[in-house]
């Protein structure tokens, strides 16, 4: 899910998701961070790739997390790269 045109990410973005998930889910389920990103990853078949978003930021090299070949929108790695790069710092 990204963000509406014009509609510029804030620190509440992340609030509803996360206070829906507490109220259905157990304390396990409900993530630590919500990032907005412009397209989810998803593989040629349309399945979407969710172990970049858990080992990129756990440090893992990119090019062990997946392969770029498999990837339907490559692109859309960009974002967790940047926010691992930032978060490093």
């Amino acid at each position: 899910m990204g963000p509406r045109p014009g509609c510029e990410p804030g620190p509440g973005l992340a609030a509803t998701p996360r206070e829906r998930s507490q109220a259905a889910l157990s304390a396990t389920h409900v993530s630590s961070e919500i990032l907005p990103v412009a397209a989810i990853p998803r593989a040629l078949s349309g399945r979407k790739i969710e172990l970049p978003g858990k080992k990129l930021p756990r440090g893992q090299p990119l090019e062990e997390v997946v392969n770029r070949d498999i990837m339907a929108n490559p692109e859309s790695r960009e974002r967790l790269v940047e926010f691992t790069r930032r978060r490093a710092r």
